[in-house]
């Protein structure tokens, strides 16, 4: 097993890290920047190392100096969480490079699945169901790509093949529209990505967000853990999160689960990971791998009862998986709502000290977060303050708990996106599941 582990990330999932270590036995270094240094995992990791001042460029994404704290402390391994530095492919390498372990899959694994025309090419290779589109990057020529347009059928939609966070995309009704656009997003792509090549497909109008869990060993051993439903989203940002995903049969999740479970051992993958799918009329279309944990994970962990994170480290070490797919079974319902210090209407940003904190409980409850009454949430990073998550015996169960759960969480001092959550468990269209990725920005009036 890892002998000791630097944790290159904040907030909920460097505390989650921190534990699945703690129960492992696996010794803790949590690295952080100096408008971190009372986060609650930097109090309890066996070592920290303050790396850095505040802004993320010269902290969190500072790969040098990640490097030097696990030199310095003896460490064999480096956790990147999610987002910051988990999916890039140079970090994971040079991680390697200087003799320690990357948790997570190896370096050319991400560069495959992060450029998003080669990503689709190796799903339709593995026989994963993908959304009619380009077969590869855009060309010049306008006639051509007019044609490619014409074949898919509009309206479609142009991607950055190096983009992600909802930039580098956007939608074409008419033949019109789609040189000028053509011509925008690839001047998007160069600005945002320093990539400007570019790919087109097909625009569903009301498709729901499915996503599939997966475990890979990288020794020829990979199963799914069953599906999360994200289609309450704003801006390609994920608000509410469950598993099963609702009208989803057993059938069809060991049909895709499958695919996903013969891909990753196609690729070569190792660790956790996700296939992203769009899901409408009952077919899948692959959107993209996000090669990392997710925030989100903790829903499938409910349902299966699954450790991600404790996989991940002894996939890390060596070992093989611990469970195998006939192992794997899905009970009950889980939801998941993420908590951000935001204002709930504008979705302003809302910095400063917690005066007044008291978490949720009870069976079924999970609250997965950093804060405590007189932590000062700091201005330099994603809102995000903690992940309330319910189970039950069956949707309803988990979606009343939660309602519960929410009238119960007080964060005083700052505002939160409390009320928001709210509104969407008493929402009838959500309540009877199955609604698609515009839903809740149409109800917000965005």
């Amino acid at each position: 097993m890892l002998d000791k582990v630097v944790i290159a990330n904040r907030g909920e999932i460097a505390l989650r890290i921190l534990r699945a270590c703690k129960e492992m036995g696996i010794k803790t270094v949590a690295i952080h920047s100096t408008a971190d240094r009372d986060l609650k995992h930097v109090l309890l990791a066996d070592e920290s190392l303050c790396i850095g001042p505040a802004p993320a460029t010269q902290s969190y994404l500072n790969i040098p100096a990640i490097i030097s704290a696990a030199e310095i402390t003896g460490s064999v391994a480096i956790h990147p969480g999610y987002g910051f530095l988990a999916e890039n492919a140079d970090f994971a390498e040079q991680i390697e490079q200087s003799g320690f372990i990357f948790i997570g899959p190896k370096a050319e694994t991400i560069r495959l699945m992060g450029d998003k025309v080669s990503a689709i090419e190796a799903m339709r290779k593995a026989g994963v169901p993908t959304v009619p589109g380009s077969d590869g990057v855009l060309g010049d020529d306008e006639a051509t790509n007019k044609k490619i347009a014409k074949r898919i059928g509009y309206p479609v939609i142009v991607k950055a093949s190096g983009g992600g966070g909802g930039r580098g995309m956007r939608v074409v009704r008419s033949e019109e529209e789609l040189i000028e656009t053509i011509a925008l997003t690839q001047a998007e792509a160069v600005a945002c990505f320093n990539n400007g090549d570019l790919y087109m497909e097909k625009f569903l109008e009301n498709p729901r967000h499915i996503e599939i869990q997966v475990l890979a060993d990288g020794q020829g051993q990979a199963i799914h853990l069953g599906e999360r439903d994200c289609s309450m989203q704003r801006r390609h940002q994920k608000v509410v999160e469950e598993a099963p995903a609702p009208g989803i049969t057993e059938e069809t999740r060991r049909f895709i689960g499958e695919r996903c479970a013969k891909a990753c051992i196609d690729i070569g993958y190792r660790g956790a990971g996700t296939f992203e799918f769009l899901y409408e009329n009952g077919e899948f279309y692959f959107i993209e791998m996000n090669t990392r944990i997710q925030v989100e994970h903790c829903v499938t962990e409910m349902v299966t009862g699954v450790d991600l994170i404790k996989e991940q480290l002894r996939v890390a070490a060596g070992q093989p998986l611990s469970i195998t797919q006939d192992e794997v079974k899905i009970r009950g319902h889980a939801i998941e709502c993420r908590i951000n210090a935001e204002d709930p209407v504008s979705f302003i940003p809302s910095p400063g000290e917690i005066k007044r904190f008291h978490a949720p409980g009870g069976l079924g409850i999970r609250w997965d977060s950093h804060i405590y009454a007189g932590y000062k949430v700091p201005p330099h990073y994603d809102s995000m303050i903690g992940k309330l998550i319910t189970y039950g015996e069956n949707r309803g169960i988990a979606i009343a708990r939660m309602r519960n759960a929410l009238s119960e969480l007080v964060v005083e001092g700052i505002k939160t996106n409390t009320a928001l959550q709210q509104s969407i468990m008493e929402d009838e269209n959500f309540q009877n599941g199955g609604a698609n990725i515009h839903y809740l920005e149409k109800k917000l009036g965005m």
